[in-house]
């Protein structure tokens, strides 16, 4: 894919030692399978540099992600989606250096599922965080293994189960975000001048080693507990085909319950 073409804009800055990311499809940035297939690419390519210290991932425009693709949810294609999907978060959970998040505007569904897949989250105050895919009939699989020990159960009930938004305040008083700023990418790049950028590239690869190594075959295996409960069950229900059909085509759902 040419870089003209490409949804993701790839780049080294700080000597190497910092990984820059950033969603180049705005105004929505879809997380569809050309987006995914990009980042996982990305990631492959340059985690294991032995300078790496950390990861930024962003976007252009006003928005980081409006989500997935809802056409890539169909029950003809949303199985090859959703393991692609969360190929991609177990290889950011698995990161041996911390990646930090810069979000803006909308951060939606699967934009929300790949942004909590990310260690530290830097918002604006103003931004939009949601995971609406209930209200589609369905719901967010990634996001029901990262939300909890991000937010905590109640919290992350909240958000799946209503599928409302909430802004950066209030994200940031859940413990969704970390830090508010105005300009969420430039904190993100002091925090990493301040924090990491003097530090033994490999002792931080131990230290991020030490910290999550409980925590992420967790997440991992409620992942597969639940892609499988969204492939096999959810998916054979009338309301979850009927919700996606009905947004795709711009019409209410006939919810039969069922």
């Amino acid at each position: 894919m040419s870089e003209a073409s490409s949804p993701l804009k790839v780049w080294l800055e700080r000597d190497g030692s910092l990984l820059r990311l950033r969603l180049a499809r705005p105004k929505a940035n879809i997380v569809d399978a050309a987006m995914i297939a990009e980042l996982r690419q990305a990631l492959g390519e340059h985690l294991q540099a032995p300078a790496l210290r950390a990861v930024l991932l962003d976007a252009e425009g006003p928005h980081f992600s409006f989500g997935a693709s809802v056409d890539e949810h169909m029950p003809d294609q949303c199985a090859q989606m959703l393991k692609s999907l969360h190929g991609l978060v177990r290889e950011m959970l698995d990161s041996p250096v911390p990646i930090l998040v810069a979000l803006r505007g909308q951060c939606l569904g699967g934009g929300l599922e790949v942004a909590a897949a990310g260690n530290l989250l830097f918002a604006a105050p103003d931004a939009k965080f949601g995971q609406p895919e209930i209200r589609l009939g369905v719901f967010a699989p990634a996001a029901s293994c990262l939300l909890p020990p991000r937010v905590g159960q109640a919290c992350a009930e909240d958000l799946l189960w209503s599928g409302r938004s909430i802004d950066g305040a209030e994200g940031h008083r859940i413990g969704l975000i970390d830090v508010l700023a105005e300009d969420p990418e430039a904190a993100a790049l002091q925090w990493f001048d301040e924090h990491i950028a003097r530090l033994s590239a490999s002792s931080l690869r131990f230290a991020v080693r030490a910290a999550r190594c409980d925590i992420v075959p967790r997440i991992k295996q409620k992942l597969d507990t639940v892609e499988a409960l969204y492939l096999e069950e959810l998916m054979a229900s009338h309301d979850a085909v009927e919700g996606l059909k009905a947004f795709l085509e711009k019409r209410s759902a006939n919810w039969e319950n069922r």
